[in-house]
This record gives structure tokens, sequence and C-alpha cells, in this order.
């Protein structure tokens, strides 16, 4: 089976098991070291994960938040390192049966090579690729080693996209429209436009053929419940569970109660 097989799996098999939208929670790799944050990963997938964001530390992201970007500064300082992050956090969690979609920005990608960067995604048995730096009109060679080797060039688009760029986006999306619910970096918000949720999300399905999943700003259960309701094919939630990995003394349970809150509110959800 191949990543875009595996990805439309998990999405296929998220509906089937009574929820509305795929749970996607996403994992600083490297954070707070790379065997916890290997940890971290397992437990995602037995607590609930369809798939599973891996991130890859990078020192001057544009899309992450405060949260997410100090996970990444921490993880860099500790020595994490991409081929770790792959062999020891992304292979593991691929073992487990959860499709692992990495998001890594174009320079340390384009710094080791295309074809060898997703060869090492294809060997650590990832599923797909985020570049959130990565505009459409840079993306066909990316697009083209990913397709050889069956991995999911996942792009993005922002309610501010417009519509003539988003359907030129959508057409090329494969495994799944990582669909921005707002404008700004990634981070937790308060309340949320619900109505104004629902018509990103619209106009985003209607210029694609893959399922949308709506991230940034969702972090909590009602808010992921919110997103679904809001017609989201999968809900991904970050810098509240990169959050949860950076304080306590048993990081991996404080993320497990967590991914089991949220994934049953889309559970609840479905049938609400």
């Amino acid at each position: 089976m191949t990543g875009v097989e595996r990805i439309a799996a998990a999405f296929e098999s998220a509906r089937a098991n009574g929820r509305r939208a795929a749970f996607m929670p996403y994992l600083m790799g490297g954070f707070p070291d790379l065997e916890t944050s290997r940890r971290i990963g397992l437990e995602y997938a037995r607590a609930g994960a369809d798939l599973i964001e891996l991130g890859v530390p990078f020192s001057d992201p544009l899309a992450d938040g405060p949260v997410i970007h100090a996970a990444a500064t921490a993880a860099l300082r500790a020595g994490a390192r991409l081929p770790d992050v792959l062999s020891e956090v992304g292979r593991p969690i691929a073992e487990e049966g959860v499709p692992v979609v990495v998001m890594c920005y174009a320079n340390p990608i384009f710094a080791r090579g295309l074809e060898r960067f997703a060869d090492a995604l294809l060997g650590a048995g990832a599923s797909g690729l985020i570049v959130p730096d990565l505009p459409l009109e840079e993306a066909p060679a990316i697009r083209q080693v990913c397709d050889e080797r069956g991995l999911a060039l996942v792009p993005l688009v922002a309610p501010t996209t417009p519509d003539a760029r988003l359907a030129q986006i959508g057409a090329q999306a494969r495994g799944f429209l990582y669909t921005v619910s707002l404008t700004g970096t990634t981070g937790e918000r308060r309340g949320g436009n619900q109505d104004g949720l629902a018509a990103v999300v619209s106009r985003a399905a209607a210029g694609t053929s893959v399922p949308v999943a709506v991230g940034f700003g969702i972090s909590t259960a009602h808010q992921a419940a919110a997103a679904a309701a809001a017609g989201a094919d999968g809900v991904i939630v970050g810098s509240r569970l990169v959050r949860a990995a950076a304080g306590g003394s048993d990081p991996v349970a404080a993320v497990g109660a967590l991914v089991r809150e949220l994934a049953a509110g889309l559970a609840e959800s479905a049938v609400g």
C-alpha cells in the first residue's frame, strides 16, 4: 500500500469508526528529546490518532507560533536532526499502523536533495509530506519525486487564498488539503467562529477532490467538534499538545489524556 493509499484508508476508517472527522495530532520530533517524542508519538497512535503530523525541527519557521517554535529550538539544541527524527520517531509510529505525514520546511529538503529526502521518507515508512513554505510555483519537482514513490505532497491553503489559486492548489493536492482556519501562525485561540470556519471549509472543499483537514487555532475538544461540524474531514491539533509535552513529570501521560479527550470530542460530534 502506498502512502497516498494509507492516508485515504485512514480517513475512511475514521468515518467507519463513528467520527465525523479524522483526528490528526501534531508531534514535534525530538521534543523534549528523541526518546520522549518517540514515546509520545506511540501514545498518540494508541490513544486515538487517525494520522500523525510529524514536525522536523527547523531554526527559522514561518508558519509556527511561539509554542511550536520554542519546541523546535529546544529539539535542535538537544541535537535532534532530520535522520534521527525519521528513523527514531517516524518509523516506530508508522510501524504502529498510523500514517505519518512529515512537516518539514523547504531548506532541509533542498539541502539534502529531493530524491534523497523522499527516499528517506519512504525508508521511514512515512505516508506524506507537508512543506509550509513551498509555493505552488515551486512545487512540481517535489511533487514528482513524491508521486514516483507513492508519497502524498499535501499543500496548504488559507482563508486569504484567492479562489482561482485555491482551485489550482486543490487540483494538485495529494492525500488531503491542509486548510488553515485563520490568518496568522499556529497557536491556541479562545472561542472561534464556526460560521466563518464553515465558509472556509466549504470553499476549500469546492476546490479539491481530496479530504479537507483544518488546522491552526484548534486546541479543545469543543473547537475540534466545531471544525468537524463545519464540514472538515480532518482536524489537526498542534500547539496544545506540544505545550502538554513541555510540562509536568510525565509528558506521555499528559498528552495521552489530551488525545483521548480530543478524539472523544470528534466521536461525539458524529452523533451530535
